[in-house]
Formats: C-alpha cells, structure tokens, sequence
C-alpha cells in the first residue's frame, strides 16, 4: 500500500530530527536516537537505512564493552545540502571573479568591507556594556539567525561558543580570509575584556567550529590575545 500524504509527511518530519540530531550532536546509535525521538530502536533504523540509500548518513561499527559492536550513525558531506549553504555556487563565482579581476589585493578589500559591516550589525545588537555571557548568548542568536546553528555552553572560567554549521563553508574552503575576519569579528564584537581561541575548525575537517571563550582576567600574563590554539585535523570527515 502506497503511503499516505500525512504518512509521508510524518516520515520525512521524524528524518529531517534524526539529521538534525546527527549534525548538532555527532555521531549516535540507533538506541540513542530513539530515546532521544522517542521512537522504537526499529523504527530508527528504518529511517537511518531510508536515509543510507539517499547517501544521506553512513554508519561504522564502534566495539562495547559487551555484546556485539554497536552501529554509530554519521551524516556524510552529501548532506550538507540540507543546510543552508549562503548561494555557495554563487559565492564562489564572485570571490573567482574578484580574484582574477583584482587579485588578492581585491579579495582582501572584500574580506575588510564584509567584515565592518558585521561589525557595525552585531554591534548594534549587542550592547559594548553587557556581561561576557549576555554578549555570547546574542552572537549565539544572531549566527543562528544566519544559519551557523550556533550555541553557547559554560566551560570552567569561560564559555565554549559552538558553530555546528557553516554556511558558508563552499567559500571559506577557497578563501580562507573568511575564516580569519570571523574570527577577529568575534574579538572586535566580544571586546577587549574577553581571549578567543579557535579550537575546532570545519574547514580543518572538525564537525564543528569551537572558539574558547574566557574572561581576559583568566587568562595568563604571557598569553598573547591573538594565539589560536593549534588545531587538530580530524582522521574522519565532518558530516
């Protein structure tokens, strides 16, 4: 029997949660996912299998202490495209165009005049005098706001300031200048009272952006403010 319309609608809902899980929590078992949905083990692994043959997630056997080793579900790059992507094939035709029409020189006018205008929109949004944690938690809407899926979480002293998407990832892997003005974005709009530290990189092949946030009164004397915590590369490719 072929399926109903709200059948169908109920499948692709109850999908689109397990990649939303996938992509904000990483790697999970079908009986993780499950509780998490709510749903019986068997039922998830009918949408993950549904899901697999869209080349959508791949699975890898990781071993348990007891038992037989356990299927951990991770998205694959293919689904990327279910995120928002900024008009990546866009971007990258006009960050081409610049290049060749103005060379680096230009690229790098691009990156600046990008960058202020951030500048000044953030800082509209977040007042210069409002405590660490309320400035992340505003950058944390707005970069939500633009797609970067993004969240704040207390780590220590400091703050764990998390991206689970890029956006713009189709030109940030071809200008790596992007990166660098995000992250000075950051310290500008934080101001001169909190360290930021990248720690995990997407374009590193990371799952995840991660900046290290502290009360610049927690960090140490000989801690230059503009180090960045050298960044692992990851051994698997981020979903």
């Amino acid at each position: 029997m072929a399926p109903t319309a709200s059948s169908a609608a109920r499948e692709g809902k109850t999908r689109r949660a397990i990649v939303k899980l996938l992509k904000t929590e990483g790697a999970l078992d079908s009986s993780r996912l499950a509780r998490r949905l709510r749903l019986t083990p068997m039922a998830v692994r009918q949408h993950l299998y549904a899901l697999q043959r869209e080349k959508l997630v791949t699975a890898e056997e990781r071993p348990v202490p007891l038992g037989r080793p356990a299927k951990h579900w991770q998205l694959t790059p293919e689904a990327n495209r279910l995120f928002p992507d900024a008009y990546a094939e866009l971007t990258l035709a006009l960050v081409g165009a610049v290049g060749a029409a103005f060379g680096p020189a230009g690229i790098q006018r691009v990156l600046e005049s990008r960058s202020a205008s951030q500048r000044a929109d953030y800082g509209s949004r977040i007042p210069a005098s409002a405590p660490l944690e309320e400035k992340l938690r505003a950058l944390a809407r707005i970069r939500t706001e633009e797609g970067y899926m993004a969240e704040v979480t207390r780590a220590g002293e400091g703050f764990l300031f998390v991206e689970r998407h890029c956006p713009i990832c189709a030109a940030a892997n071809a200008c790596q200048g992007f990166c660098s003005t995000e992250l000075e974005l950051f310290r500008a709009v934080l101001g001169r009272g909190a360290h930021v530290e990248r720690t995990e990189h997407i374009i590193a092949g990371d799952r995840r952006c991660v900046y290290q946030v502290s009360p610049a009164s927690a960090v140490a004397p000989g801690r230059a403010r503009t180090g960045v915590i050298p960044l692992r590369r990851s051994s698997k490719p981020h979903p």
